[in-house]
């Protein structure tokens, strides 16, 4: 599998604080690659940078398997972006605005009715981009980033500022990218909710450091289930277990326990009503996405 994107200790540093550290960022062609990290965790800047938006303090950038600072124009070229909000002229049409990317584009005209159908803005092409609603502002910034069928699009918080309508008509759009168009995308995003939808493989990044990097599968298997026991008396219920050489961990109002089986769990139900103590409810539970996230970055803040 070819790798598309690739950083080397990537680096940058504002006032003499390190903004992103030493970021190795690796997607693959074909993946829609989630950046998942807090506002002000260093998503932005990273992007900008494999833009050349913003220049690099140290490290280094390769994409399409060239190196940046020798062949960005060709990089560019073949490279489609949406960084931070749309850019577009307000009292022009969305197919004015359109002929102007275009022009800087240099593609053919087949380009620009395509990308229109794909965003579905066909019959709203016509229309002064002023009166658009955001998500059709939203979807023709994306147009315009793939306006040339780039074979890397980069989408910093593409669905920012939606509805729930719209951010689910922007999250399709994206995940037909890669098998219908061929392009690799790297989104970032401080949703949670929205990276496990969409994504194959995730990069986790706070404080300007890199802390998880793999497949949204290896991810999720982090999530191992556990089991949770309500009692009358919690408190008696954990030290009779402790007793027992079991380790419950509390959890609010409830003994949690990684690793039983059926067996195990019958056991412990008889040894706590046969002691007296009642149990009212056994149940299965799995780690959210964000019970990993905060897990990774040593719970030091959430994500939004």
């Amino acid at each position: 599998m070819n790798t598309i994107v690739a950083t080397h200790n990537l680096s940058k540093k504002y006032n003499g604080v390190y903004r992103v550290n030493n970021v190795n960022l690796q997607v693959n062609e074909g993946e829609i690659y989630g950046f998942l990290g807090p506002n002000g965790a260093g998503k932005s800047t990273t992007l900008k940078m494999l833009l050349g938006l913003t220049k690099p303090t140290n490290g280094d950038v390769v994409i399409l398997e060239k190196d940046f600072r020798k062949y960005r124009q060709s990089i560019l070229r073949k490279t489609g972006s949406l960084i931070e909000s749309p850019s577009y002229y307000g009292h022009l049409t969305g197919l004015e605005n359109m002929r102007m990317m275009q022009r800087l584009r240099n593609v053919p005209d087949k380009n620009v009715e395509k990308a229109l159908q794909i965003v579905r803005l066909e019959n709203q092409k016509n229309k002064k981009v002023d009166h658009y609603s955001l998500g059709m502002k939203q979807r023709l910034g994306i147009a315009m980033a793939i306006i040339a069928f780039p074979k890397l699009l980069i989408l910093d918080e593409p669905t920012n500022g939606l509805d729930p309508a719209g951010i689910e008509e922007i999250r399709n759009l994206i995940k037909s990218f890669p098998k219908r168009y061929g392009m690799t995308v790297l989104l970032s995003s401080h949703l949670l909710s929205e990276i496990e939808q969409m994504a194959t493989s995730v990069g986790i990044i706070s404080n300007g450091k890199l802390l998880f990097q793999g497949s949204m599968e290896s991810l999720q298997a982090k999530s191992m289930s556990c089991i949770s026991i309500k009692t009358q008396n919690n408190d008696a219920a954990e030290a009779l277990l402790l007793n027992k050489e079991l380790q419950p961990i509390r959890k609010r109002d409830a003994l949690m326990f990684e690793n039983l089986n059926n067996k195990h769990i019958a056991h412990i139900n008889r040894m706590l009503v046969s002691s007296g103590i009642d149990v009212f409810r056994i149940e299965e539970r799995k780690k959210s996405l964000e019970d990993i996230f905060l897990e990774i970055t040593g719970k030091e803040r959430s994500l939004s």
